[in-house]
């Protein structure tokens, strides 16, 4: 039970007695710096049932508490505010009951409970993935990690955008300007051979437009005539109506993609349990479609494109179908949604981590699924996210002006490596391990500035910002979690015994390192249920503060008291676990040196 809980139950007693009157909660707040205090009660509900003075009421519930919750050492009233001295051996007691507890926060999944789905990632067959695709991967794994430690089963999966026109692009430059070019007759990584081929058509189909202005053409005109967009238009109904060579095409660049992916996602730390392809999926939302229109969901035009109209719930009229019968993003993503339900049973949410600028694309769909008839349409979730920006701007993929994410991951490692080296801290290390090392803190730089944003704002990226060891970053909570586990290093005694309430009297950075660590539970449910990993991020953050607060002002392994020591090492290392915990739901390693 939490403090909040038992408090409650105290104060529910208290009003009771002293004014016959029931209540079901209070409002706490953190007491603020300038009283004393731990936790505060907002008495100014009460006034209008006991119709009293506000600061007499809060003073005969505190002499309550004094005489019936052990919990309670002091208290004071500020106005109708009743701040509330925990007692340390309520701090010592609690502290005792979670310090042997390496899973201290995580809650088991309530095998009965329906799962949620969390899909990330979500790339296009046709380039290789860049830093807006790093930020939805790591968001997406983070939050699909906490919702598993907040009860949730959670199967993690994506969506692989691997046909349509922008593939085509790519297939059908290869064909043009490839010579027959492979991954391994140019040592480029699948993806990024694939992606040079899309950029490739880029500038040829730029350069036709410009071609048929100058020969009159309007600038609409030209993008609609240029010989490469026919081509590539042609080549996406040849392989919609199954043409061999087509198909044989685009299964073999595709694999060459899918191959480039795997190692990209293995760099950066991130899995998934199922796969779907939008070249299967699309199909069964065609056939969705054709049974919208049977049950008059949707409606046809003359020219024969399928729409819904959506005008009476306060959107528009959107096409799931176009006028050649060809397929469009919402159409499978429609077919996606119902054959994930029906390979796992067992969910019942998904949530979609896709940027901002689709938010009105999942109003719809899910708007659609609902109209259909889906029961677990109501339990879909866009975790919208902002972009992510440079210095420099923003990234044109089909200009070739993207930021790898394969060379960036390689730039933080490199960027650590120099870092490190001039701090000069690396006297014992082997190669092998200062390689490790380089990686741990240059992944953990790039993912903890990705994940303590909001979701929801647009952020800008600075790597040499990101890999400070000083301030909110990766690697100074990192340096701290190494910095506890030198204290449990140097520790020669035994500290795994309880230490009694009664035994110590605990300093004031010790009261409030146990707070901290006591929240985490609470911070685990909240950032599941707003899909975010910045209150995580933000938590410890917090908590190596406190942390390194404390070790400035208590003395630790020089603690004379034998049960002070104790208790301090046993704190340390329930910190240092906390810290592993919070990164581990963020996806970043901590090291056990730095």
């Amino acid at each position: 039970m939490t403090l909040h809980h038992t408090l409650t139950t105290h104060i529910q007693k208290a009003v009771q007695e002293l004014f016959d009157i029931s209540i079901d909660t209070f409002e706490f707040q953190t007491t603020r710096k300038d009283f004393e205090g731990d936790i505060t009660v907002v008495v100014f509900p009460l006034v209008k049932m006991v119709k009293g003075n506000p600061v007499a009421i809060g003073t005969q519930i505190g002499d309550y508490l004094i005489s019936n919750a052990a919990e309670v050492a002091k208290y004071n009233v500020v106005g109708g505010f009743l701040n509330l001295v925990i007692s340390d051996a309520y701090y010592v007691t609690s502290f005792n009951s979670i310090k042997d507890n390496d899973t201290f926060g995580f809650v088991m999944p309530n095998e009965n409970e329906k799962a949620v789905m969390v899909e990330y990632s979500s790339p296009n067959t046709n380039k290789p993935l860049h830093l807006g695709h790093i930020r939805n991967n790591l968001l997406g794994y983070s939050v699909a990690e906490i919702l598993k430690a907040s009860g949730k089963k959670v199967y993690k999966t994506q969506i692989i955008n691997d046909r349509g026109i922008h593939i085509c692009k790519s297939m059908l430059a290869w064909q043009k300007f490839g010579k027959g070019q492979t991954p391994e007759s140019t040592g480029l990584k699948g993806d990024k051979l694939v992606g040079n081929f899309y950029v490739a058509f880029d500038k040829q189909y730029k350069q036709e437009i410009s071609e048929l202005i100058a020969n009159g053409y309007t600038e609409d005109e030209a993008k609609k005539q240029a010989p490469s967009i026919l081509e590539a238009q042609q080549m996406l109904l040849d392989w919609e109506q199954g043409k061999p060579e087509v198909i044989a095409l685009w299964k073999t660049m595709n694999q060459w993609v899918y191959d480039g992916f795997e190692q990209t996602y293995k760099n950066l730390g991130v899995n998934f349990d199922s796969y779907y392809y939008e070249s299967n999926t699309y199909l069964l939302g065609k056939e969705v479609v054709q049974f919208g229109l049977e049950k008059g969901i949707f409606e046809k035009d003359p020219d024969g494109s399928v729409w819904i109209d959506l005008t009476a719930d306060g959107l528009d009229r959107k096409i799931v179908l176009r006028s050649d019968g060809t397929a469009v993003y919402m159409t499978q993503d429609i077919g996606t949604a119902i054959q994930r339900v029906k390979d796992f049973s067992d969910v019942g949410g998904m949530v979609y981590t896709v940027g901002n600028e689709q938010d009105y694309h999942f109003k719809v769909l899910f708007l659609i699924l609902k109209k259909l008839g889906f029961d677990w349409a109501d339990s879909l979730y866009h975790l919208s996210y902002g972009m992510v920006e440079l210095p420099s701007g923003k990234m044109k993929s089909r200009e070739g002006t993207v930021v790898d994410a394969d060379d960036l991951m390689a730039e933080m490692t490199t960027t650590a490596r120099q870092i490190s080296e001039e701090l000069g801290k690396l006297e014992g290390y082997s190669s092998t391990e200062r390689a490790v090392l380089f990686q741990t803190i240059g992944l953990g730089a790039l993912k903890y500035y990705m994940l303590k944003v909001d979701p929801k704002k647009q952020m800008m990226f600075n790597p040499e910002e990101s890999v400070d060891f000083a301030g909110n970053t990766g690697p100074f909570i990192q340096y701290t979690y190494a910095r506890i586990q030198s204290i449990l290093r140097k520790a020669n005694f035994a500290f795994e015994n309880v230490v009694a309430s009664v035994a110590i009297e605990i300093h004031e950075k010790e009261k409030e390192l146990i707070k901290q660590i006591l929240l985490f539970p609470e911070v685990i449910q909240n950032a599941a249920a707003h899909h975010s990993p910045a209150l995580v991020a933000n938590y410890t953050y917090e908590l190596v503060k406190e942390f390194n607060s404390f070790y400035q002002q208590v003395s630790i392994l020089g603690e004379e008291n034998h049960d002070k020591k104790v208790f301090r090492v046993q704190l340390s290392k329930s910190v240092g676990n906390t810290i592993k915990n919070a990164f581990m739901l963020l996806g970043i390693h901590v090291p056990e040196r730095m």
